[in-house]
């Protein structure tokens, strides 16, 4: 794919119908899109701008790069479903990813469901009764300034959550960067690998990734090493985190894993400031161009207490749901929330007005 120029859908419509047909479908997706700005870039600056309705595109699209072709048919690519164990996870609609976090020191719920089991499990219980397609164990803190977790330490915490869950028949995530703590998860009945270094932290985990035949998560996160919010600078991050994933994505790929088994996340809070955050927010529907499915991770952070005098984690439940409906609106497959009721919902309201959009009120005639 070239990596200058990029096509961002920039007018979403309710329904095909409300644009008399002029409108394509992102991502097999209950979004649809009708103009589109076409942004090419040299040495890190945008050095043009063009708008484009979508008969103007498709009559264009002989005379641009190949680059521009192949992001219009990944704004159109239908993903499938994944396949977790027994469950069934649909991606042309929505879907809830819960969190369960069993650290001492996460910055929302920190100890709260690691000393005692029974209590973990009644939480994740609770998300999966709320509709949680996908219950996400983490058992090390990513927020700045965390420390790095013994690899033995973070298999005591996650083992028991995942066999527990596993029991119950959930589908289940494992949120670790540490090949050793993927296969173990994986084995002890975890489906799904949710790497916040995009598998890039240890040299094992493209292979092991690879082998062992799960889908993944990568996501976008500056730093290296330890520290993953390290060395956040960028020439305009809404395209720096682009051309990051599109790569992670093709290593991803040549290292065997099959392109429906890669979600992408553009890591929102990770090594980006307030104004980082919110351009990726705004811009969400580009990611589309890259052909996978999306993952959007906003649920509690800190950015939604900069925007709302300073609410502490455990009182971000209107900003959660307003940053998760944003990116409802833009198309993404995977909210990973705390909230799991509410978030889902708002969802269902939203499904609810997206079908109702189907049938264009002013097509409405006797």
């Amino acid at each position: 794919m070239s990596s200058n120029c990029y096509l961002h859908p920039i007018a979403l419509a309710g329904s095909p119908q409300s644009e008399e047909g002029e409108a394509i479908r992102l991502a097999g997706g209950l979004v649809y899109a009708s103009r589109f700005a076409l942004i090419e870039r040299s040495g890190g600056k945008v050095t043009a701008r063009r708008r484009f309705s979508v008969p103007e595109l498709r009559a264009a699209l002989s005379d641009l790069p190949d680059g521009v072709r192949e992001q219009w048919d990944n704004l159109q690519r239908v993903h499938p479903p994944l396949q977790l164990g027994a469950r069934t996870v649909r991606l042309d609609q929505p879907q809830a990813m819960g969190i369960l976090n069993v650290t001492p020191d996460s910055f929302s719920d920190g100890g709260q469901f690691m000393d005692d089991p029974e209590v973990a499990h009644a939480h994740a219980a609770a998300m999966v009764e709320g509709g949680a397609a996908i219950i996400d164990v983490g058992g090390e803190s990513t927020r700045p300034g965390a420390a790095a977790v013994w690899e033995g330490d973070e298999l005591k915490r996650v083992i028991p959550a995942i066999e527990r869950l596993a029991a119950m028949g959930a589908a289940i995530s494992v949120d670790t960067r540490r090949p050793a703590i993927m296969e173990a998860a994986l084995a002890a009945g975890a489906h799904l690998i949710n790497d916040v270094s995009a598998l890039r932290h240890d040299p094992r985990s493209l292979d092991f990734a690879a082998r062992s035949g799960a889908p993944v998560v990568l996501m976008h996160a500056p730093g290296e090493g330890e520290d993953l919010h390290a060395d956040g600078k960028y020439d305009a991050v809404v395209l720096d985190v682009f051309d990051w994933l599109a790569a992670r994505r093709d290593a991803a790929m040549a290292a065997g894993i099959p392109r429906e088994k890669i979600v992408l996340d553009p890591g929102i809070g990770f090594g980006k400031s307030i104004a980082d955050n919110l351009a990726l927010l705004n811009a969400l529907p580009l990611f589309h161009a890259l052909g996978q499915p999306l993952l959007l991770g906003v649920s509690r952070k800190r950015m939604i207490g900069a925007l709302s005098n300073e609410a502490p984690a455990h009182q971000r439940l209107g900003g959660s749901v307003a940053l998760a409906m944003k990116g409802l609106e833009a198309g993404i497959q995977l909210l990973r929330v705390h909230d799991v009721a509410e978030t889902v919902q708002a969802r269902n309201v939203w499904l609810g007005l997206r079908d109702a959009a189907l049938t264009d009120f002013s097509q409405l005639v006797d």
